[in-house]
């Protein structure tokens, strides 16, 4: 397997030989280090390694160089490896500029010079943005290859979960690669039975279930232990934080996932307002950390397994999942999140999946390119997935209910928007209808304040509207509104039969549901605020009362 790159550029030759020597001490195992103190020499040496089929891992540079500045090295650079990290070096007075190169080149980290001692300014930095680096990249020959039809909803529903498992794939679409028909060929299998799954070590699986598949992936999906002190349901921001530290402070801990960790979150192309991350991070950085964090604390993580029933015997509960199996736990931590709402308009049922998409924008943003495609939805999570579709695609529409995108979503965002030329926002509008032969081809809007309605055509419908919490399994174990959201602590008190169903002495704790011992966190919990930092304090909060739960068993 060949090397991939760490490339220096800085035109102080003190500094540059500075760096390389830090950084070819500590990486010279794992990775080719090229330094220059030539931009425009780097420039010329990248374009070399595309050609020859190399990889860069990194990119460090200078700030201040005379050829041409840091900022516009690094926006030519990554035009060739989009992927590749990005260090910019600055001195404190050049503060300003790195954070111009935030928004402007996606800047990955600035380090102030100097950075001594190493081992405490540059490896740490450097071996984050490594690791991001590996997680999401793999060599053609060590990647999963999805062959399907590319507006086919089961082509659909293997590259989210794949995606949203974080483990990296090679998509073909049969109508336009002409390699993937060579690998049918090979696999003697026909069109009728995609899509097609080629793991790395050359098996092959046609049309598998989701559940078939996490196993070939080396998913767990059964329990190891008897018992568990916690078991937590749901991996998104708030069930993740929950295992955490439900984990770091000695509980045995089991997570169980339906379909892939992250929620709503871990499917955000951009999450910029995540406190820590000035530079910013997708949803599936966020997630693959946050999942790299709990295993090693010791959690349990069980994908894609789906919880049937819950019942409680002798104060402990048992929770039968869908394929039989059953998990016994001190205690349990709901955090299933909410979904986008479905929309419920004429046509839209035939087209998921085959156009029609909630969320998935960083999913299925790459088979957009050229086309014009539209998202219905103003909030953060809309604009985020407008901004990452409009690299691809021609036109992005965003249809609002409301005058302005500002009454609906971060004002960092709308400044955003506002400046790409490619996004536009119709406004006091609604989607309507959805229309095509096999795929979607047309939607209709209507103008909620003049009436007319108007046609247009659309290669895809990016759905952002409507929390819809993910309760429908719970049937009537626990107490919930009328909406669905689950109803805890002292809002149970309010409720005329508390009496009834709440037998102990003390009062329900904050996040605590009807029944003691069972308690829900983050979006899925009535009253909770919104947003990826909350559901991650909700997480803690839950363990916190969970140990105060167990110390009374």
């Amino acid at each position: 397997m060949k090397l991939p790159y760490i490339l220096i550029v800085d035109d102080d030759q003190q500094v540059m030989r500075a760096i390389q020597r830090d950084i070819r001490n500590e990486y010279r195992e794992d990775y080719k280090i090229a330094a220059t103190d030539s931009a425009n020499e780097a420039l010329e040496l990248i374009k070399e390694l595309k050609l020859k089929n190399e990889t860069v891992a990194l990119f460090i540079s200078d700030q201040k160089m005379p050829e041409m500045e840091g900022i516009a090295y690094l926006e030519k650079a990554n035009e060739i490896f989009p992927d590749a990290k990005k260090i910019l070096l600055t001195a404190y007075s050049d503060i300003e500029a790195a954070i111009i190169a935030i928004n402007k080149v996606k800047l990955d980290y600035y380090l102030l010079k100097p950075w001594n001692p190493p081992e405490e300014k540059l490896f740490p930095v450097v071996n984050d943005l490594l690791g991001d680096w590996h997680a999401l990249y793999k060599p053609d020959h060590e990647a999963t290859r999805i062959i399907g039809f590319q507006w086919s909803p089961k082509s659909h529903k293997i590259k989210e979960f794949l995606s949203g498992n974080l483990i990296p794939y090679i998509w073909m679409d049969i109508e336009s690669d002409e390699e993937a028909e060579k690998y049918l060929t090979s696999a003697n299998v026909t069109r009728s039975d995609l899509p097609l799954i080629i793991l790395k070590d050359g098996t092959f699986i046609k049309d598998p279930t989701v559940t078939n598949l996490a196993a070939c992936v080396g998913l767990q999906q059964k329990a190891a232990k008897e018992m568990y002190d916690v078991l937590i349901i749901g991996a998104g921001p708030a069930g993740l934080a929950a295992s955490v530290y439900g984990s770091c402070e000695g509980l045995k801990t089991i997570l169980v996932e339906q379909s892939s960790p992250g929620g709503q979150a871990g499917n955000s192309a951009r999450i910029e307002n995540y406190l820590g991350f000035p530079t910013g991070l997708s949803g599936g950085e966020l997630t693959r950390r946050a999942v790299t964090q709990t295993l090693r604390f010791g959690t349990e993580v069980l994908t894609p397994q789906q919880v049937k029933n819950i019942s409680v015997k002798d104060g402990y509960k048992v929770t039968e999942m869908c394929d039989g199996t059953v998990i016994h736990s001190k205690a349990i931590v709901i955090a299933t999140g909410a979904s986008y709402a479905r929309l419920k308009i004429p046509g839209i049922e035939n087209f998921t999946g085959a156009g029609v998409y909630y969320g998935s924008a960083s999913v299925e943003a790459h088979a957009c390119r050229d086309e014009t495609v539209y998202i219905a939805g103003g909030g953060n999570s809309a604009c985020q997935a407008a901004m990452y579709l409009s690299k691809f695609a021609k036109e992005v529409n965003i249809v609002i209910r409301r005058d302005k995108l500002i009454q609906t979503a971060a004002n960092y965002l709308v400044e955003n928007i506002t400046n790409t030329p490619n996004i536009k926002i119709i406004s006091n509008s609604d989607v309507i209808s959805c229309s095509g032969t096999n795929v979607l081809e047309n939607i209709t809007l209507k103008n909620a304040k003049t009436g007319e309605e108007t046609t247009v055509p659309a290669k895809a419908l990016f759905i952002y509207i409507g929390t819809k919490p993910g309760t429908d399994w719970l049937n009537e174990l626990v107490l919930k509104n009328e909406k669905g959201f689950i109803i805890t602590g002292s809002e149970l008190m309010k409720e005329k039969s508390f009496h009834t169903f709440w037998k102990l002495e003390r009062e329900p704790f904050l996040p605590e549901t009807s029944v003691p011992g069972i308690f829900a966190s983050g979006d899925v919990r009535f009253g909770a605020l919104a947003g990826i930092s909350t559901a991650v304090g909700e997480g803690a909060l839950a363990i916190r009362f969970v140990r105060k739960y167990l110390e009374d068993m």
